[in-house]
């Protein structure tokens, strides 16, 4: 692979409540999966950091999520199918709009959180997110884990789809993230995690927890915006892969 693109979890403070450093991971990723104000990110904050996208030429996403501001959009949820197409429709529509008063326009839908990690595997919950998005915009693509069952439902269902993979979560041997409650679940070296991305990109393999190696066939690297030290995570990734030749570059063109 010559070039990958490298996306980050952005506009998610609230009010008073900073989270991450947006400004500073817009310099280094090429896409930005920006709140929807369900998990976080407050009118204000999004305005800004899709303002801050465009001046860079960074591509941007809408970070759909369960409407759960308390826990961050990581509490699982079973919501009904008529009530998560609503929800995921009006967010899409709520970013696109502010997108078009900063200059910018969503390209793509990455589900957050509990909503990311059940549409993987939950195949009603799956149609519902790739039926809202069609209905909101169809020519939006759909970003999520690469090998999950939830790619090819959407691409049947006539979406676009973005394989991705995660620079600081921990895999199990079945190519799914480690849950967040066990222990080394987020990984935090930074050395090590661009190792990773290399060998991702060059390779399509990535060590799992038991030491077994998996293929992931990705697109885009997520490094999650609230991370500790997600900053230096990213620089590390973004200088690892293009000091041996792999660009960074979005799958779309921004604008």
């Amino acid at each position: 692979m010559t070039a990958i693109d490298l996306n980050s979890d952005l506009g998610e403070g609230y009010g008073a409540w900073r989270m991450g450093d947006d400004a500073a991971m817009l310099d280094i990723v090429s896409s930005a999966n920006v709140a929807c104000g369900f998990h976080g990110g407050d009118p204000a904050t999004l305005l800004r950091t899709l303002r801050a996208a465009a001046e860079r030429g960074v591509v941007v996403g809408a970070h759909v999520s369960y409407p759960d501001l308390v826990g961050f959009g990581r509490r699982a949820m079973d919501v009904a199918s008529e009530d998560l197409i609503a929800d995921v429709i009006y967010q899409i529509g709520a970013l696109k709009a502010l997108a078009q008063a900063a200059g910018a326009r969503v390209a793509y839908v990455k589900p957050h959180g509990a909503l990311y990690n059940a549409i993987a595997t939950d195949a009603r919950q799956g149609r519902d997110v790739v039926q809202a998005i069609r209905m909101a915009d169809p020519d939006l693509a759909l970003m999520g884990l690469a090998g999950s069952p939830l790619l090819p439902l959407a691409r049947d269902m006539g979406l676009g789809v973005v394989a991705e993979a995660f620079a600081d979560r921990a895999y199990t041997p079945e190519g799914t993230l480690v849950s967040r409650r066990e222990a080394g679940a987020v990984l935090h070296d930074a050395d090590r995690i661009a190792d990773r991305m290399l060998r991702l990109a060059r390779h399509g393999e990535i060590e799992a927890v038991d030491g077994s190696v998996i293929r992931v066939e990705a697109v885009s690297i997520c490094v999650h915006g609230d991370s500790p030290g997600a900053v230096a995570i990213a620089r590390a990734v973004r200088a690892r892969l293009q000091g041996e030749g792999v660009s960074i570059r979005s799958f779309v063109t921004a604008g």
